[in-house]
């Protein structure tokens, strides 16, 4: 093999295929990228023997040939060389990947070829066209509601599923916290299974770190979702979880209910406050205490060795529950992703889901489950 090629054509596909590389992988081919020259140029392969990524780039291909190298070090040398031609070439005996530029010369250890396993590729009939922007944001507004445990069956992974009116419901679940966003998209609707696509939390970072602003390409394979840029040059794929996702309907219409207490508050001002009495929680009282009544919601925190706190907000509200306690660290993540100047607050129950919707936030919805009071100054979470 020996192949010429400019790092400015080829690094940033490098590092894309580097970020999917396990770093402490028992076995040596997935801690590889795989380096292919052929009549299309320079083919970059990675995989963690789950996430797949190719990407095809601009090279003057002399002598074809495959070689897999050790990911991190490769990647790391050429991030580190200047702007220019590099040379890649096998040696003779050794099969070393030879690395030349100018005057500077690297040898690194390559694989059996025997590892190579074919990726796979991307189903070319059906595919969906979609911003990569939009899936960005989607996720970045779902996956903190989504439970870390792998252990945790459907709870670790995003949900996609259609319903009946033509929306695709975008959704994740913790346990105590959930979140919705709901959005049209006839094509990726009529891709989707009718029981919803589900991708566990552990993918959705490399996924984010390959996606950009630009639009991709989507199909769904037998056990994969495929990603592709447009012009088919890079693509990436995950698989797709078997697992089964609670049903969110039954928790989701209590919103809707009779007999629910609506709270309405500044965002800002909001955010605020909880910032500060934040100083005030502790391991054994980590809430902010709501006592509310019209035109006022009167915020309270106290803290082990690390006294109290009041602040008063104007409010809106109409209701019967008087008095409500949420977990102020994740009462603040929850603020942070919207952007409506008003949120209203849907309370059911003192112990019961509470909603948060904005009028700027269209289809999204967040649920946060409020700390049970036991007495004046300890809670307990509850579950959804």
């Amino acid at each position: 093999m020996l192949v010429r090629v400019f790092k400015d054509d080829v690094i940033e596909g490098l590092q894309k295929a580097a970020n999917i590389l396990p770093t402490k992988a028992g076995a040596a081919y997935l801690r590889s990228i795989w380096l292919q020259g052929d009549e299309s140029g320079l083919r970059i392969m990675a995989t963690d023997s789950n996430i797949e990524f190719k990407g095809s780039y601009t090279a003057e291909v002399v002598t074809p040939g495959l070689a897999g190298v050790q990911g991190k070090a490769f990647v790391d040398l050429l991030r580190k060389l200047p702007q220019g031609q590099i040379a890649l070439s096998l040696e003779e005996g050794s099969g070393n990947l030879l690395i030349e530029q100018g005057r500077r010369k690297y040898k690194l250890p390559t694989n059996d070829n025997a590892w190579f396993q074919n990726f796979s590729e991307f189903p070319e009939k059906g595919s969906v066209v979609w911003s990569g922007d939009y899936l960005l944001e989607l996720i970045d507004r779902i996956a903190y509601c989504i439970a870390d445990d792998e252990n945790a069956e459907g709870m670790n992974c995003l949900l996609m599923k259609p319903d009946a009116k033509g929306h695709i419901d975008a959704c994740g679940l913790t346990g105590h916290q959930f979140a919705l966003q709901r959005f049209f998209n006839d094509a990726l609707q009529a891709l989707l299974p009718q029981d919803g696509l589900l991708l566990q939390k552990k993918y959705l970072n490399e996924l984010k770190r390959w996606l950009g602003a630009d639009d991709i390409e989507l199909n769904l394979g037998e056990k994969r979702l495929f990603l592709r840029t447009t012009d088919k040059k890079e693509s990436f794929s995950l698989p797709v979880s078997s697992y089964h996702f609670t049903d969110y309907v039954a928790f989701l219409s209590r919103l809707d209910g009779d007999g629910t207490s609506k709270l309405e508050l500044n965002r800002k001002d909001l955010e605020a406050a909880l910032e500060r009495l934040l100083i005030f929680n502790s391991d054994s009282n980590r809430c902010t205490y709501f006592a509310l009544s019209e035109g006022e919601a009167v915020l309270s925190a106290t803290g082990e060795d690390v006294g109290s706190a009041t602040e008063s907000l104007d409010a809106s509200y109409n209701g019967t529950i008087h008095k409500i306690a949420f977990p102020t660290k994740n009462l603040l993540d929850i603020l942070d992703h919207y952007r409506s100047e008003k949120l209203t607050l849907i309370l059911t129950a003192a112990e019961g889901p509470c909603g948060i919707k904005g009028e700027d936030d269209q289809e999204y919805t967040v649920i946060i489950m409020p700390m049970k009071i036991v007495e004046a100054t300890y809670y307990s979470e509850e579950e959804v």
